[in-house]
């Protein structure tokens, strides 16, 4: 169906697509049918609805109050979903709920998604948007998960704030051939990594391309390292 035909909501979400993600080299078509089925609209808190497509990142003010968080722009949602390389039996940890939406992306792709979210607030708005959405593989906790969360073994994480280095504590809860996106440094100068688990005691990490976001919740800045 083209663009111009699309009723409003659709259009924007069309347009967000072509206009925004594509250009930025996501072009996996299971990535892109997720862009197109999980609607975004329904993670944005009410009084940015209108923004809910916008090449942008949107306060997560909710009705619980000001979090200080805001959610990444669709094409950081939609280009770091691609780099995890999901399969549809994968289990993934995300790092970092916030509104959730992230989360959604990656259980359309995947088996289920731990999620984990220090701010309750947060915790509880993710949840009912993901109930609102219809998406019943996500779960959502309430915790610092910057250094791991418990001692299952992931077949993805990904890490939604940065980092001032990669923890070896989340290295280590990959299974072998998981992969990790994080995104390390501080501002103005931060990189997205990839980390691959090759063995039982080996890491492979690649630099992926130059970003800056938002630090992760209750990280406090540390020397860079690896």
């Amino acid at each position: 169906m083209k663009a111009n035909t699309l009723p409003d909501i659709e259009r924007a979400r069309f347009n967000m697509i072509e206009q925004q993600i594509r250009p930025w080299d996501v072009s996996d078509s299971k990535v892109l049918e997720a862009l197109f089925s999980v609607r975004r609209e329904l993670f944005v808190p009410s009084t940015y609805r209108s923004l809910a497509f916008s090449d942008l990142e949107i306060p997560l003010t909710i009705p619980a109050g000001e979090t200080h968080q805001t959610m990444l722009t669709p094409k950081l949602e939609a280009k770091f979903t691609q780099l995890l390389q999901l399969k549809e039996d994968d289990c993934v940890l995300e790092v970092g709920t916030g509104s959730g939406y992230q989360a959604a992306l990656l259980a359309h792709l995947a088996r289920g998604v731990m999620s984990i979210e220090i701010d309750p607030r947060l915790t509880a708005f993710a949840q009912l948007n993901l109930q609102q959405a219809g998406i019943n593989n996500v779960t959502v906790e309430t915790g610092d998960g910057s250094n791991g969360w418990g001692t299952t073994e992931y077949d993805a994480i990904l890490v939604t704030g940065a980092l001032p280095s990669i923890p070896d504590a989340l290295k280590y809860q990959l299974c072998e051939g998981g992969r990790m996106v994080v995104v390390v440094g501080q501002a103005p100068a931060m990189t997205a990594y990839r980390v691959t688990r090759t063995t039982a005691a080996s890491f492979e990490t690649t630099p992926l391309f130059e970003t800056v976001i938002k630090p992760l919740t209750g990280v406090r800045p540390s020397k860079f390292k690896f």
